[in-house]
């Protein structure tokens, strides 16, 4: 081991290997910098190539509404393909009331093709011209024939009047899939709708959500960048970590994107891997110049403290970014694809953080010398010092306290409930929500969130006239809910009939379920009838996490304890360090319902009132919180350790530790709570909730858990601390690096 004055390095396997991977970027850090610079390029203009593709498409193997959906895309040519709608409004100042019980038209959310289609009403006829703001249906032809044209529109439907005579669209159905539907196509096929007169709106597939977040990384950015000139004192350091972020973002980010197209990546999988990647790509980087700058301060040579800092702190980024994975990596023993893959993606942009923290930047300080390495030297104790000294001498006072603040913050948790978000929860004046409401007022509310009834006839029907064709049709009609069903379509091979509805309420309201539990309901003789669509789809799925959560919540406690267990054998550390992280959750929920379910302050996010809790948003959460918050843990435990190791003294020991990971551990958590929160200012409400709740839940985490509630549990646990199953041996020496000094 070898001792600069700081802390002392502990030789291990781990050790080893980041010391291999420190030697070899302090080697050859041109070769290095090179391959990172062409991997970032080769991404990047893959990205300008094909762009990024996503697909808001929900699926849900194993519910009845996934398996009503299959039988859809088996049995009927097209069905998996993309359906939007072109509104055309007249002058909304004259509107009427809209009356949704008579209108008129087919909302089938995935029609067949031309000669497949039966049903389609003929439009109302338009009221008297007098009257301002009503819209000429037969005006309409022109634009129906620039729309027919466009590439990828497989058909244009006929056109369908509001009552009011103010509203009309027109269904668009595509030759490619969900995932397929771009911006740019969107925009086209509105463009080619545009009649003077008329405003013509995208609705359904063509809305597309506003997936821009370059507002907020400049925002995080900037703020990082102010943070870090304080911590480091110096321009030429604090900008290191934010070329290892963007690195990051490039290159991670930039695969998810092209990953897209090649499986269905939600649009907010890439917000969320920026929001990440932005984080613990600027967190990393610190961490380790912070070390870097320390050896320099004690004495060390560059190369030398360059190697030693990847060999120590370099091993607690990989397990810290380890921690994070497997958290992700307890998603998918929920069963449900979004957030299996929300968590690769996730994890990944994770993996490419840790590579490029242990392995661009030793390059790059390899590189400056000593522009990177001055240090400020302190002159007094810290404020961090001070509170360690009150925290480890009135250890009941701040644990008593800090304890009731979370268990506070987390009451309102008691009453969260989940549920979906439509696009009328997005912002006013977006253009999703703009053609929500415009459908929504025209035409009643359930006319965004579509219902299709399935039918698996046995015996095949034997033509139109099958009776069971008529009681099906009579059935769903007769379903309390239901406002409109249109008539039913009958596969090719006669083998499922389907039947499109409308609901009277909106695809976010409770109601709606209701309403899909009766149409599941149905007997039918000889036909097995499901329910399906989106709206039915993301209510199972919500029933879904509600089941699963405990299960996720559980595998991902007992694998970051293990990981902890490993790090430091000492189960009493394991299991305390996995209790403080769930009150750290706990927080962040109890913030999240208060502001999104109950409406606390939720115009200051800039939506218009309450919102549901997406259901999938808090195991999602839960398991980056998770891993993320075990990374400050992991840093100020293995500096409490180490001291430990070399005092014997358990209070001078938390004390140490404390004062010397404070600066760094509130710098890094201040940097993270400033990118999540810039996430706010994104038009999507779930994006608005990932980066509230992970903003709390950080700032919540690196304050009142790692400075109060941590060193003053450890300072009343004493020597129980590192209690080892294996009495007889001196407890292991931890592969992690202390970071006692730093900062």
């Amino acid at each position: 081991m070898r001792r600069y004055g700081v802390s002392t390095i502990e030789d291990g396997p781990l050790h080893s290997v980041m010391a291999r991977v420190g030697g070899l970027a302090t080697r050859r850090p041109w070769w290095v910098l090179a391959a990172w610079l062409v991997l970032a390029a080769t991404v990047g203009a893959l990205v300008i190539g094909f762009g990024r593709v996503t697909d808001e498409d929900a699926t849900l193997p194993g519910s009845t509404a996934q398996h009503g959906r299959d039988l859809l895309e088996a049995h009927f040519t097209g069905s998996d393909d993309a359906t939007g709608q072109v509104l055309f409004r007249g002058d909304t100042d004259a509107a009427a009331p809209a009356a949704p019980a008579e209108q008129t038209g087919d909302v089938d959310a995935a029609p067949a093709t031309p000669a497949e289609r039966t049903g389609d009403v003929d439009a109302a006829p338009a009221a008297p011209a007098e009257r301002t703001g009503d819209v000429d249906v037969a005006a309409l032809a022109a634009p129906a024939e620039r729309i027919g044209a466009v590439e990828h529109v497989a058909s244009v439907g006929k056109p369908v009047l509001s009552a009011d005579g103010h509203t009309a669209y027109l269904d668009v159905t595509l030759d490619v899939g969900p995932r397929d539907v771009t911006t740019a196509l969107a925009d086209e096929i509105v463009a080619a709708a545009e009649t003077p007169g008329l405003e013509a709106l995208p609705a359904g597939a063509l809305a597309k959500p506003e997936t821009d977040t370059r507002r907020s990384e400049a925002i995080g950015i900037v703020v990082a960048l102010v943070v870090l000139v304080i911590a480091f004192g110096g321009l030429v350091a604090a900008t290191l970590p934010l070329i290892t972020a963007i690195v990051t973002l490039i290159c991670g980010v930039g695969v998810i994107g092209l990953v897209g197209h090649l499986t269905g990546i939600p649009s907010v999988a890439t917000t969320l891997g920026t929001m990440i990647g932005l984080g613990v790509g600027i967190d990393y980087a610190l961490f380790l110049i912070t070390r870097y700058r320390a050896l320099l301060a004690a004495g060390a040579e560059r190369r030398t403290a360059i190697v030693e800092t990847v060999a120590s702190s370099g091993s607690a980024v990989v397990f810290a970014g380890g921690t994070v994975i497997v958290a992700l990596g307890g998603l998918a023993v929920a069963g449900v694809p979004i957030l299996a893959t929300l968590g690769w993606t996730a994890g990944l942009v994770v993996l490419v953080a840790v590579g490029s923290a242990t392995t661009l930047l030793p390059a790059l300080l390899m590189l400056l010398g000593a522009r990177a390495g001055r240090v400020r030297r302190a002159s007094r104790p810290s404020a961090w010092g001070r509170l360690a000294d009150r925290v480890t001498h009135r250890p009941w006072r701040y644990a008593v306290t800090s304890a009731a603040v979370l268990l506070a913050m987390a009451t309102p948790v008691l009453s969260m409930t989940l549920g979906q978000t439509d696009a009328g929860d997005d912002p006013a004046g977006s253009a999703t929500r703009s053609g929500y409401d415009a459908m929504a007022t025209a035409f009643g509310p359930g006319v965004n969130g579509p219902l299709t009834v399935v039918a698996s006839l046995s015996p095949a029907a034997t033509g139109p006239g099958d009776p069971r064709l008529a009681a099906l049709s009579s059935a769903v009609t007769a379903t309390a809910g239901v406002t409109k069903a249109q008539p039913v379509r009958l596969s090719g091979d006669r083998e499922v009939a389907s039947i499109r509805v409308q609901p009277a309420t909106a695809p976010s309201d409770p109601a709606t379920l209701d309403t899909v539990e009766r149409l599941d309901a149905l007997t039918v003789d000889g036909a097995e009838v499901s329910v399906t669509g989106q709206t039915a789809i993301r209510g199972e799925l919500a029933d879904r996490v509600g089941e699963r959560m405990p299960w996720v919540i559980g595998i991902v406690v007992l694998l970051s304890a293990l990981l902890v267990f490993v790090a430091f054998r000492a189960p009493v550390v394991a299991v305390k360090a996995a209790l403080m992280n769930l009150l750290s959750v706990g927080a962040a929920y109890g913030v999240l319902t208060a502001v999104f379910q109950w409406g606390w302050g939720v115009r200051w996010t800039g939506l218009d009132g309450p919102v549901p809790i997406e259901a999938y948003v808090p195991m999602m959460l839960f398991a980056l919180l998770f891993g993320l918050s075990m990374d400050y843990e992991v840093f100020l435990l293995t500096a409490v350790r180490e001291s430990w190791q070399r005092t014997g003294d358990n209070r001078a020991s938390v004390r140490e530790g404390l004062a010397g990971t404070g600066v760094v551990i509130t710098s890094a958590a201040l940097i993270m709570v400033c990118v999540f929160a810039s996430f706010v200012l994104s038009a999507n409400p779930v994006i608005k909730m990932m980066g509230l709740g992970l903003a709390v839940a950080i700032a919540v985490d690196a304050t009142v858990i790692r400075g109060l509630l941590v060193p003053a549990t450890m300072a009343l646990l004493g020597r129980a601390n590192w209690w080892t199953p294996s009495r007889r041996r001196r407890p292991a020496p931890s592969p992690l690096p202390d970071t006692a000094g730093v900062g």
